[in-house]
């Protein structure tokens, strides 16, 4: 079904950025990035109350390739 947009104002967008209204037929995405973080880490707000006792990051991969993008050209 067809969209009806208004105004969208997009002040800035990363150099691997999607910006996508309406309708679409093939999104892909030309980089990948793996994130490894603490508990808690990205909490966002004005009062965040994060207690987090005892708290280890596993960064062990062993299959080396989770989500490979090689074909999207």
């Amino acid at each position: 079904m067809p969209a009806i947009v208004g105004v969208a104002q997009v002040i800035t967008l990363g150099s691997s950025s999607i910006f996508h209204i309406g309708d679409v037929y093939k999104i892909m995405p030309f980089s990948n990035a793996k994130t490894f973080s603490g508990a808690g880490s990205f909490n966002t707000g004005d009062q965040v109350d994060v207690l987090n006792k005892i708290s280890s990051t596993n960064t062990s991969d062993p299959d080396v390739l989770d989500q490979n993008n090689f074909l999207n050209m």
